[in-house]
């Protein structure tokens, strides 16, 4: 484990103005987004539509980092390992390990040598998704486990550990239920973090937002969501995290974008950025549809949601 390269590829993640994009989608989450726009999901039309993204003049601006799936970190663009491609853009590729969140177990089974295989093919950062459903409590103490074993395994191959514990938002939880929920995981993954010895400079934290569930009848406004959220953080979160990159989770583009501004508003300790999947994607991919012909008008409005997201943080106070 080489300390310094850890803190300074977790400082590079959470760089002022930029956030990461999730292109990591499942082979099975990928099929069924394509499918919603005519799209057979191929290994060559995955990679069409990563392409697009991953190519879009000027997105280095405003991304720091792009989460890989399996299938994406052993294919080429232009000729190139898609890792070197984004490196040589100026933008870290990371990979997802995790097979499923109801496959913690077959996860960690052989992680130490995935690990080692993902650095070798340019892996900096690594992503590791545990789900939590609202009244599930019981599983929050083996996902806390498996993210921490997960993180301590990151480390040792120099890679930085994204740690994801999603509090999800199905459900018509409101408010208050998501914010004590929230509090509890948080608590237990630090336990196991620090149980593990995972150096908390070297890693960054995936969150949920802290906001009412789908079905709830009392959704909260921006400035509610950003007041628990902080406050929540406050006291779960230690300083020395670098960063924090919050997830979407099945909000709208706009209210992704809107949320993580009255965050910023508010502010705390750490670097408050994004890790975007469909927030930052499905509108360009509406746009795009498959089809060459779409592909400059689907970057135009990839880039302009990236900036867009970007421009949450400016408002960070002090």
């Amino acid at each position: 484990m080489h300390l310094i390269i850890l803190k300074q590829t977790a400082k590079a993640l959470v760089a002022p103005g930029k956030g990461i994009l999730a292109a990591d989608e499942s082979t099975k989450t990928i099929q069924k987004r394509l499918e919603k726009i005519g799209v057979e999901s191929t290994p060559e039309t995955n990679l069409a539509y990563r392409r697009m993204l991953f190519t879009t003049p000027g997105i280095e601006q405003f991304l720091s980092g792009v989460i890989l799936y399996d299938e994406t970190i052993r294919q080429l663009i232009n000729g190139m390992p898609v890792p070197k491609y984004l490196e040589n853009r100026g933008i870290i590729p990371g990979i997802k390990v995790d097979k499923g969140a109801d496959k913690i177990a077959e996860g960690l089974d052989g992680l130490q040598n995935r690990l080692t295989e993902y650095k070798n093919l340019g892996a900096k950062f690594a992503k590791w998704r545990a789900v939590i459903k609202v009244g599930e409590d019981a599983y929050i103490e083996e996902n806390a486990e498996a993210l921490a074993r997960y993180a301590g395994l990151c480390q040792e191959q120099d890679i930085v550990p994204i740690v994801e514990p999603e509090v999800l938002m199905d459900g018509s939880h409101d408010l208050a239920k998501c914010k004590e929920v929230t509090s509890k995981v948080l608590q237990a993954v630090f336990a196991k973090l620090k149980e593990q010895g995972v150096l908390l400079e070297g890693m960054i934290l995936k969150p949920n937002m802290v906001i009412s569930g789908k079905e709830s009848n009392m959704k909260a406004s921006a400035q509610e969501i950003a007041e628990a959220t902080i406050e929540v953080f406050k006291t779960m979160v230690p300083v020395e995290v670098p960063g924090i990159v919050f997830l979407s989770g099945g909000q709208t583009p706009d209210e992704a974008t809107e949320n993580l501004k009255a965050i910023n508003e508010i502010g705390g300790p750490w670097q408050l950025s994004y890790s975007y999947g469909r927030a930052l994607q499905e509108e360009a991919l509406k746009i795009w549809s498959g089809k060459d012909e779409n592909v400059a008008a689907a970057q135009q409005t990839f880039l302009d949601r990236c900036k867009k997201v970007s421009a949450t943080r400016s408002v960070r106070p002090g």
